[in-house]
């Protein structure tokens, strides 16, 4: 009896150290977030960022930084995106962009910082429209010639190509060439074009170069000369300065 009673005892407090001993471990599985863990979600906040990127390749345009993320466009390759703000996912850095009216977040590794390319024309702007104005006063007094394009006799948009050309500018033949290769400016510079509509036809029909002063040179009436912006003929028809 007594070896009874002391088999039954000793059962119970074994059985009671199991039960003690799961209730130990149970705490370990539920611990308090890690200082490590605080931080990325920290890091995960967005911060102000600002430029312009260019896509590598063709690139997905998320809802949110991340991959789990829809995709809400694609950007072709070589499409310019503005920047706006940066967040960290793990490892990852996110941009959230904008293009054509569309904004998402995009892998930072898909695009590369976009350089602003000057030209040498762009860069020496004021020297170089004084250059071409001076080679135009120059040719003050050449004949008017429908379709010339040499110091013989000048048409008007013979005219302003050969003064651009002689330096170093490029200007195709026509008038609606030269008006459709170029862009619009509310402030003239001296050298910029000068372009007028319906002088002998609809539209735009003639063009010549800013002097400063108010003042144009171009090929017209019977030679190359100077005019002013408020001619009574020229004036009226003044359509726009262009660069």
């Amino acid at each position: 009896m007594r070896k009874l009673v002391f088999a039954l005892f000793a059962s119970t407090m074994m059985f009671s150290g199991t039960i003690s001993a799961a209730g130990a471990e149970a705490p370990s599985t539920i611990s308090s977030p890690s200082s490590e863990s605080v931080q990325q979600v920290s890091g995960s906040k967005a911060t102000a960022l600002s430029g312009t990127y260019t896509t590598k390749h063709n690139s997905n345009i998320r809802l949110d930084a991340g991959t789990k993320h829809k995709v809400v466009f694609v950007a072709k390759k070589g499409t310019k995106l503005t920047a706006t703000h940066q967040k960290k996912v793990g490892s990852e850095t996110w941009y959230k962009v904008s293009a054509s009216g569309k904004s998402g977040w995009v892998l930072s590794t898909l695009v590369s910082k976009a350089t602003t390319k000057v030209s040498a024309t762009a860069v020496n702007a004021p020297s170089k429209g004084a250059a071409i104005v001076a080679t135009a006063m120059a040719l003050r007094g050449t004949p008017y010639v429908f379709g010339g394009t040499t110091k013989a006799g000048f048409d008007c948009s013979g005219f302003t190509q050969y003064a651009f050309k002689q330096n170093g500018v490029n200007l195709t033949r026509s008038t609606l060439t030269q008006f459709a290769e170029t862009r619009a400016v509310t402030t003239p510079q001296v050298g910029d074009l000068v372009f007028f509509a319906n002088t002998y036809r609809a539209g735009i029909s003639h063009v010549g170069i800013y002097i400063g002063n108010n003042q144009f040179v171009h090929a017209g009436g019977s030679k190359a000369e100077v005019r002013s912006m408020n001619d009574s003929y020229f004036g009226p028809k003044f359509h726009s300065y262009r660069r």
